[in-house]
């Protein structure tokens, strides 16, 4: 595989993985690509914890669970991301961004355009939508054969000096060395993002990483090989549109699109 070919193919893994363990050899090339990313200084400011206890991965899985039910019957998961929400092939072509919302359990589907809407909250609170979504991705997470949190040292990282954006700009290079790698070894990766967004569920993680005062914990991710047969969750979706040149790039200053490939401007 060619880089290229990598960073076509790269891609969120919404779904189950292989139960069988990931080899500490690719484990270890998954640290090592990331430690090739750039940093200011060569600070490296970048330290990872391997997770493949079932233990620890099952109570960092409860929390996952736990929060995605609490963002959404709160209605802050749909209120912070539904401008990212596609219902049809004909707005994702047009928009090329965000996510196209083509797989919904039979109980939703009269709902898809208005789902995701204040008035439609109480509906989705009766059939149970945030529990059964919350279930979906306990089990996703403890599933995995392998979680991986991402930190900064605070020797480095400052929030609101230079070097802490510097230190945020590195770990973002690190995590994508670490993306195109599962490419490469038959591996799949997904953002574990519903506990960063309740402060008291992440300072649990942190404990139960036993996190210690000099480090910061930025993210966590869940890993593992692709299965065979690819199973989709009840509610996914497809995000392989990008942007088109015109709508990304400028040629020597912000007012001169660059031209599409066809020659066509936006």
């Amino acid at each position: 595989m060619t880089l290229w070919e990598a960073i076509q193919s790269r891609k969120t893994t919404n779904g189950t993985f292989d139960p069988r363990p990931v080899s500490l050899e690719h484990q270890h090339m998954l640290i090592q690509a990331a430690e090739r990313a750039p940093s200011h200084f060569n600070s490296q400011p970048w330290r990872f914890v391997l997770i493949d206890d079932p233990a620890v991965r099952s109570k960092i899985a409860d929390i996952g669970g736990r929060t995605m039910t609490q963002l959404i019957e709160g209605g802050t998961f749909f209120t912070r991301y539904r401008k990212y929400f596609r219902f049809s092939e004909k707005e994702m072509d047009e928009r090329r961004d965000g996510i196209f919302i083509d797989q919904m359990p039979l109980a939703l589907r009269p709902f898809i355009k208005q789902v995701f809407s204040d008035s439609v909250m109480n509906v989705l609170s009766k059939l149970g939508v945030a529990k059964m979504l919350g279930e979906d991705n306990r089990k996703l997470i403890e599933g995995s054969p392998l979680l991986l949190a991402a930190l900064l040292s605070k020797d480095e990282y400052r929030p609101g000096e230079l070097s802490g954006f510097y230190c945020t700009l590195s770990l973002g290079m690190a995590i994508e060395h670490i993306w195109l790698m599962t490419t490469e070894l038959g591996m799949g990766i997904q953002f574990v993002s519903t506990p960063m967004e309740i402060p008291d569920a992440w300072n649990e993680i942190k404990q139960i990483l036993q996190v210690p005062d000099d480090l910061e914990l930025m993210a966590v991710y869940r890993l593992g090989y692709l299965p065979a047969d690819k199973q989709r969750p009840r509610i996914d979706w497809s995000s392989a549109h990008r942007k088109r040149l015109s709508q990304l790039a400028f040629r020597n200053s912000c007012a001169t699109p660059e031209p599409d490939k066809d020659g066509q401007q936006p």
